[in-house]
């Protein structure tokens, strides 16, 4: 009977170390994409404080702000 729950403790951690890299590995894709992200807002607010007001900028903005809320929640 040692044996058998010898096997039960290796499948356990086994199963648990499987959860925590995928666990870490889904908080490093969740933080790539805030990084990406946060690098598309802030090239967007570079991009229409250089230049001079175009309509087209500020809708594109106003997009992005829609479709992000729509995303959140």
């Amino acid at each position: 009977m040692g044996s058998w729950s010898e096997q039960q403790e290796v499948k356990k951690e086994v199963k648990e170390k499987e959860k925590t890299s995928r666990e870490t590995l889904g908080k490093f894709f969740y933080d790539l994409a805030k990084i990406s992200f946060t690098a598309l807002v802030v090239g967007s607010v570079v991009s229409v404080a250089t230049q001079q007001e175009k309509v087209e900028n500020w809708v594109l903005i106003l997009i992005g702000i829609f479709v992000t809320y729509i995303f959140h929640t």
